[in-house]
């Protein structure tokens, strides 16, 4: 319950901060795992794009919250 309404008062300082991360990490990551697929023509993995997004705002926001939580507690 307290983790509840914790991300209902934090979502944007948590989620904002997530998203930009995940930005510069993703676009890191697509261009080490796929950088040389458009130059030679090979396709893109798109599912592959999306996980190299999806996972660094996993990781963020659940580091965030996870300090949250133990700020919360002291």
């Amino acid at each position: 319950m307290a983790l509840i309404s914790l991300l209902r008062i934090a979502r944007r300082q948590i989620m904002l901060p997530a998203l930009k991360v995940a930005l510069v990490v993703g676009t890191l990551l697509n261009l080490v795992n796929q950088g040389e697929n458009p130059i030679s023509g090979q396709p893109i993995n798109f599912l592959q794009v999306l996980l190299n997004f999806f996972v660094p705002i996993c990781v963020s926001s659940y580091s965030a919250v996870r300090n949250e939580m133990r700020r919360c507690e002291e």
